[in-house]
């Protein structure tokens, strides 16, 4: 099985760096370009499925990047993004930062020392969940030798990528925040998963 995870197409809320979470936002144009411009690269893949978070931005991507092939698309809440609770919409770079907790930069830069906010989820539930996921389509025996298409998120598809690998919470985001509709390459034979590539882009 070869599984393309990729993170959702730009929205304005992005662009204002607004916390999204669970919150429903839509892709904006440059964000729709960037998904059919990745589905140009992936034109010669012949995906059998995709799995996607079921908001709404991550779906769009999903079928983008599908380019109009007759491919189920297949909603799964273990993709849905990590949950900000209170803060969601909420300002959190520039000059109009809105959030009232002045250590809320720890999610990205300190993440062991994240205090989740009311009504959020942990770092621990998003890989708990996440991985769940990829040991799920990864022990199907009818996708082993398929290539399944994954829309997701930022921190999803960074716990995803985590449940791959051995580390320290301090460490969770390896790197930074993937650029919207990046891809990130596995490859799995009989359940086990390695990771062949990660954060390419198709549309620089």
């Amino acid at each position: 099985m070869k599984i393309y995870v990729m993170r959702h197409g730009q929205t304005d809320w992005n662009v204002a760096k607004r916390l999204q979470g669970r919150s429903d936002t839509e892709l904006n144009e440059n964000g729709r370009e960037l998904a059919r411009k990745t589905g140009e690269a992936f034109l010669e893949i012949p995906f059998t499925v995709a799995f996607s978070s079921p908001l709404k931005r991550a779906k769009e991507t999903a079928a983008l990047a599908l380019g109009g092939r007759p491919i189920p698309i297949v909603e799964d809440d273990r993709l849905i993004e990590i949950s900000f609770g209170m803060y969601e919409g909420l300002c959190s770079g520039g000059d109009h930062y809105e959030i009232p907790d002045p250590n809320f930069s720890w999610f990205f830069t300190a993440p062991d020392r994240y205090q989740v906010p009311e009504g959020g989820e942990s770092f621990a539930s998003l890989h708990r969940r996440t991985a769940d996921f990829l040991r799920d389509i990864t022990s199907r025996p009818e996708l082993e030798e398929a290539a399944v298409l994954v829309a997701t998120h930022g921190a999803a598809g960074r716990a995803l990528l985590n449940a791959l690998r051995s580390f320290d919470l301090k460490d969770f985001w390896n790197g930074g925040v993937s650029k919207n509709c990046s891809v990130a390459i596995l490859e799995s034979h009989q359940g086990k998963v390695r990771l062949l590539e990660e954060n390419l882009t198709f549309y620089d």
